[in-house]
């Protein structure tokens, strides 16, 4: 994977988690399928709805689901389950080797890094831990940490702010439009990462 850096230096540097970092999407994907099918989900849950939906709240999802749908299963369970099936799995997980190795450089030469997820804690924990990132990162933020998860800025902002830098000043990496769009609304660059290599 080649990544399309900026031609000039950031003070801040804000990566998201699933797909960036850790090459977990397959995964996340597989615990989504079995969750809607434990729920009898009246959809089919495709790899491109998936895709799409990237860094958007299990939860959320699953509200438009059903409204698309109508139906009325529970977003709490939809998530418990999948959040449960996913932490069993968790040792199949990979770095996505470019951007774990440019976040290794920019932790050596002491610039300021952060991870800003639409996971839960207890999910990105152990996912960083499994891939040996988990210590370079002091600055953790999730969708509890905020009033609105992605495509919405309050992250990424809230991140900056923990960092120490201006909003101007921070380059996102992401591999989801909801992340990008985030982004963009937040006012800083992004570098997007192909999760599915394509």
């Amino acid at each position: 994977m080649t990544l399309d850096l900026p031609d000039r230096d950031f003070g801040g540097y804000i990566f998201d988690c699933d797909g960036t970092l850790v090459d977990s999407m397959p995964l996340h994907f597989r615990a989504w399928v079995t969750s809607f099918e434990h729920h009898n989900a009246p959809w089919k849950w495709t790899e491109d709805e998936f895709y799409a939906n990237a860094g958007v709240p299990d939860r959320v999802t699953t509200m438009d689901l059903n409204q698309r749908f109508g139906a009325s299963i529970d977003p709490d369970s939809v998530h418990d389950y999948k959040l449960e099936w996913y932490s069993k799995h968790l040792a199949e997980l990979q770095p996505v080797a470019a951007v774990a190795e440019l976040a290794k450089q920019y932790h050596a030469e002491g610039r300021k890094i952060s991870v800003a997820s639409g996971s839960d804690l207890s999910i990105v924990e152990p996912s960083l831990e499994i891939i040996g990132l988990r210590e370079i990162f002091d600055i953790i933020v999730t969708p509890k940490d905020v009033e609105h998860g992605k495509p919405a800025p309050d992250m990424f902002l809230l991140a900056a702010e923990k960092m120490g830098v201006a909003p101007g000043e921070c380059l996102v990496f992401e591999d989801g439009q909801a992340g990008i769009d985030a982004a963009n609304a937040a006012g800083m660059a992004s570098v997007f990462v192909d999760s599915r290599g394509e």
